[in-house]
């Protein structure tokens, strides 16, 4: 890792090279190339190509070791992850807990080469026991352990610990825009997005917290009285929220995951996602057999268009020991222009965590990862649909961070449709569409606590953008003072002590999105409001599908993202269809 990030600080280091793209004349390129050009000038200049001598070195130090820690962050969170385990003897002692989950604890076991049940912090295991575990104090072993990954304290205190891994990379983030003439690192991160500036940012942020916050506290209000009715509880801690949550769903709205689930086995799911996408943008998906790949659950794809090949990928869909948690799209190869007429096969990776089959059981997905699904595969469609041949501004290439998460926040839409789901859905057993009844269901519980996930999606993003501009000043004490600080204004229950959720935060410490995590809600307003165009023409409408397409999806970063958008609805966007689609306005 040190030998490529030297490799690459040097080359964006490097004059001659510098030189010679400025020395292009822009206007013998396609607007494309310009756009790529102007990026590739940028790129230069934010890592330091004007800077001379002691100042030069020291960039490029900080450039190499910033690398290393985001790595070793990373590696840390995985490896706090995977250290612990609980094995519990019997079935009693996990009351409430659906027989699916069961049966998964007992596969965990197994793999492990043990007996009884075993319970891991991998998500698809440490979600349903957060959401049905009858006996709280169980709940508040696993919660605590999750939420003390790499930290000081819990029940690896110290062993891969990320405390001070964030005071330098914070240290060093700081250090390394002031050498390149910004105030702090969050000014440097939006000289390559759409947001004009950090106060622009935290307006935005804080409007919506406002905007939520009454709502919020409302839901709140509303579930500690169900916990004190249902079980004489007088305080909600972080253990319970996601258990009575989900207690209060199912007396509201007579609806579980559980019972939800058996519809939503994976390959109706994808084949369903399939049939939507290529009739909304004229494709045609099919799996491609005998494909060598890194594990036997890999599934290889391609997508055509009018018979001509268009873009393949690969889906990783299972969780599995040692696999990085979370789901993401990555890009293996981006299209670009070969020799004549040819063109090089955009390729992208999607990867997701979901419970992998058990026994002669399909894998069933829960609606939330349903969505999931579409979030990560509408990300893959951007990068694949390019129609742009200079790779730097081809699929997901060049588009603004805080504009990225467009695309597959817009594919999510087609998972709460009542002219969609049937699509997406069918009993794994029987093959009987999804009933009227849980479908009703299912649409009237879609903002159920809504205002209260908002707040906590805007405390991630307030605590991230301060952050990057925040410390190190003379008001600055410390990141967890600041997270405290920012769950005083968001936070409509108290965080609980122990709570080191930052230690883990690996979006913002290892995946790129320092001074960006704003960026999800950003996007949302400009993926709510794209898909409100559908609402009005019709939501499998094959002429707005192709406008959006064409103005938009296949365009990649080859022109400003407001520009593409502008060009698609018409108009700047709004913020009001997000409000209104999150049950808020």
């Amino acid at each position: 890792l040190p030998k490529i990030s030297n490799f690459f600080t040097e080359l964006s280091q490097n004059k001659a090279y510098y030189d010679l793209y400025k020395s292009i004349e822009t206007q013998s390129l396609r607007s494309d190339q310009a756009k790529a050009l102007e990026n590739e000038i940028l790129d230069f200049k934010l890592s330091g190509v004007a800077l001379e001598g002691a100042e030069r070195d020291r960039c490029k130090d900080l450039i190499a070791k910033l690398s290393e820690l985001n790595s070793a962050f990373s590696d840390a969170v995985l490896d706090g992850t995977m250290a612990w385990t609980k094995n519990i003897k019997t079935k009693e002692e996990l009351k409430g807990i659906p027989e699916s989950a069961l049966e998964l604890f007992k596969q965990n076991a197994q793999q492990r080469d043990q007996e009884n049940y075993l319970l891991t912090l991998e998500f698809p295991s440490y979600l349903p026991l957060m959401l049905y575990c009858d006996d709280r104090e169980l709940r508040k072993e696993v919660c605590i352990a999750r939420q003390t990954i790499a930290s000081e304290i819990g029940p690896n205190a110290g062993k891969f610990d990320n405390s001070q891994r964030m005071e330098d990379i914070m240290t060093a983030r700081q250090e390394l825009a002031k050498l390149l003439g910004f105030e702090n690192a969050s000014e440097l991160s939006l000289k390559k997005k759409m947001a004009k500036n950090t106060s622009e940012v935290l307006k935005f942020l804080n409007d919506l917290v406002d905007r939520s916050i009454e709502t919020a506290q409302k839901e709140v209000q509303e579930l500690i009285a169900f916990a004190k009715e249902k079980d004489g509880l007088t305080e909600l801690k972080a253990w319970d929220l996601m258990y009575y949550k989900e207690k209060l769903k199912e007396r509201d709205y007579q609806i579980s995951d559980e019972e939800l689930k058996p519809y939503f086995p994976i390959e109706k799911v994808t084949e369903g996602m399939f049939k939507i996408v290529s009739d909304l943008f004229d494709l045609e998906i099919s799996k491609v057999q005998n494909t060598n790949s890194w594990h036997k659950d890999v599934q290889f794809y391609e997508i055509k268009r009018q018979g001509q090949q268009v873009a393949r990928f690969f889906l990783d869909p299972f969780a599995r020991q040692h696999k990085q948690g979370g789901a993401w799209m990555d890009s293996c190869k981006s299209r670009k222009q070969l020799q004549g007429e040819d063109f090089q096969t955009p390729v992208a990776y999607l990867i997701c965590n979901f419970t992998p089959p058990i026994g002669d059981k399909p894998s069933l997905l829960t609606h939330d990862e349903v969505t999931t699904l579409f979030h990560e595969f509408g990300h893959g469609l951007h990068h694949m649909l390019s129609t742009i041949d200079e790779p730097n501004v081809s699929g997901i290439s060049g588009v603004a961070w805080d504009a990225v998460e467009l695309p597959s926040q817009f594919l999510e839409n087609w998972c709460w449709q009542r002219e969609t789901i049937p699509l997406i859905s069918s009993h794994y057993e029987s093959g009987e569409p999804l009933p009227e009844s849980l479908l009703d269901k299912l649409l009237k519980a879609k903002n159920f606590q809504s205002a209260s996930m908002m707040l906590r999606q805007l405390e991630f993003s307030l605590f991230d953008f301060r952050l990057h501009i925040e410390y190190g000043t003379e008001q600055f004490e410390s990141i967890k003072k600041l997270i405290q600080e920012v769950r005083e204004k968001t936070a409509v229950i108290p965080t609980n002590p122990e709570n080191r959720f930052q230690n883990s935060f690996s979006h913002i410490f290892a995946g790129g999105y320092d001074a960006g995590y704003y960026s999800y809600k950003w996007a949302e307003v400009l993926s709510a409001d794209a898909f409100s165009k559908f609402e009005e023409e019709g939501i499998m409408n094959k002429a707005t599908g192709q406008c959006f397409l064409d103005e938009l999806l296949s365009q990649g970063g080859s022109k400003d993202a407001a520009d593409l958008f502008e060009a698609f609805r018409g108009r700047p966007p709004k913020i009001d269809a997000l409000l209104k689609h999150s049950g808020i306005a």
